[in-house]
């Protein structure tokens, strides 16, 4: 990989710009859906703690990404890192791990934004036949995700979606972010108002117990603190995609750290006051639905503000979708230099200076995925594929430290390290890959138990997922690999 190279791109995003496509690309799905099935399955009102800890996680990484990406400014995010500190292979484990953060989380966006359009354009009168707002293919209700079912349906909805966001993506990054910014105002104006209200309708009695008492398994008490941080570990995918826009900052190594640590503090706090006015409004039991905060406004008899809170769901869910698509296609753009995928997904438009036929290519692919996939059943996939990326991010930096002391190094991770055998262990990336594992342990425990149980599913489509990702990477990646042409 050339290093800190733009490849074309054009420099323009600020500090604040930067902060705002971490929050657009956060704030979305988890907070307006997964909330409340965390509280009522897993954590109850200690579904606070369940954000502090999956924060924790988020913040040790951050800080990882801040000095990495200080160091070496470039486009691509943890798959950079790890191509320039540890090489090829590492950086390909990365890249296609980032594939479940961003593409495939694309497409479950997608389908959250169709199920919330079709909800606002009905209110307006206006009905979307099932055929044209939900997938192909569907799990069976009743068959705890075991069967599934096709029809003849097509997610039209949710197509568009996709469609219109890559429109913004092709024509200009400076464009999209300031419709982003827009976005961003007008979903976190809705949260303070719908927060706003709420305290108005608190019943502090709901937050009692505050820890409810072990139900078995992950159901409840301490365990259901951490299974509940692993569900709403989705609702922090995204943030690090401030740094897929390093080759397009104007000073990334001071502004990239600045938008990873600020735009995470920023969704941090939002989360958790959203959820402590959720939980006092309504039971926390009551909120295993798609539409938690539509309950709770509806609890609160303002049938305005459930009308307000639909739209900022839907438009909240646009920029997020935007984010992450932005960071997908980054990814691409670079892994194309390093002859890792196709040079389609690196060819620069000459006017619009962005990858354009990279744009199209990502927005096909997760547009198939959003109109044909059950997503619902592979969200623990996408938190799985995020902690084990993070988990490298963090690694990358101890590496890093050790191979290369002397780097020029703008920002470092605070809480200093110790040295053992000559060998530097930072306390913050360490702390970073035990918050990691402390996110995926629930996940794999979930995934093997449904295996035994007779439900094959999630580990096929885990197995399923390697199996591709080593099948691309022996079949073109390391065939057109420029690291492997140097080495030869």
């Amino acid at each position: 990989m050339t290093e800190f190279q733009t490849h074309g791109l054009k420099r323009s995003l600020t500090a604040t710009q930067l902060v705002l496509l971490g929050v657009g690309s956060t704030i979305g799905a988890g907070i307006y859906v997964m909330t409340g099935t965390a509280a009522a399955q897993y954590a109850g009102p200690s579904i606070l703690l369940s954000f502090i800890v999956a924060a924790l996680a988020c913040l040790f990484t951050a800080f990882s990404y801040g000095e990495l990406a200080s160091c070496m400014p470039v486009s691509g995010s943890a798959y950079s890192y790890a191509y320039v500190s540890m090489g090829e292979r590492a950086a390909w484990t990365v890249g296609w791990l980032l594939l479940l953060e961003y593409g495939i989380s694309c497409a479950a966006v997608a389908s959250g934004l169709s199920g919330y359009a079709t909800s606002l354009l009905s209110g307006f009168g206006l009905h979307v036949p099932a055929a044209l707002s939900q997938a192909t293919l569907q799990t069976l209700p009743g068959s705890n995700g075991e069967a599934i079912g096709a029809g003849w349906r097509l997610d039209f909805v949710a197509v568009f979606a996709i469609a219109l966001v890559a429109a913004f993506l092709a024509k200009g990054v400076q464009e999209s972010a300031r419709i982003n910014t827009i976005i961003v105002c007008v979903k976190v104006g809705v949260l303070f108002v719908f927060m706003g209200f709420g305290l108005f309708a608190l019943h502090p009695e709901y937050w009692h117990p505050f820890i409810p008492p072990s139900e078995g398994g992950f159901r409840f008490g301490i365990p259901g603190i951490f299974r509940g941080a692993s569900v709403i570990f989705f609702a922090y995918v995204g943030f690090e995609a401030v740094s897929t826009a390093a080759s397009e900052a104007r000073n990334p190594t001071r502004d990239v750290p600045i938008g990873i640590i600020g735009s995470l503090l920023i969704c941090t706090l939002v989360y958790i006051s959203v959820a402590s006015v959720l939980i006092g409004v309504v039971p926390y039991r009551d909120l295993n639905v798609a539409d938690p905060l539509a309950v709770a406004v509806r609890a609160m008899h303002q049938p305005w503000l459930a009308l307000l809170v639909n739209i900022g769901a839907t438009v909240g869910l646009c920029s997020v979708l935007m984010g992450l698509m932005y960071g997908q296609i980054r990814i691409f753009f670079t892994m194309s230099h390093d002859g890792l995928v196709s040079p389609l997904f690196g060819r620069v438009h000459p006017r619009f200076q962005t990858p354009v036929i990279g744009t199209i290519l990502v927005a096909c692919m997760v547009a198939f995925a959003s109109a044909v996939l059950p997503i619902d059943i592979i969200s623990d996939l996408v938190s799985l594929g995020t902690a084990s990326a993070f988990g490298i991010v963090c690694f990358t930096v101890i590496w890093q430290r050790n191979a290369r002391p002397d780097m020029d190094r703008p920002f470092t991770v605070p809480l200093g390290g110790i040295t053992i055998g000559g060998i530097w262990i930072g306390t913050a990336p360490a702390l970073g890959i035990f918050f990691a594992l402390v996110m995926t342990v629930p996940l794999f425990v979930d995934v093997f138990n449904a295996l035994f149980k007779g439900n094959p599913v999630p580990a096929g489509l885990l197995m399923t997922y390697v199996g591709v990702g080593i099948a691309v990477y022996l079949g073109y990646g390391r065939r057109h690999s420029k690291m492997g042409k140097l080495a030869d």
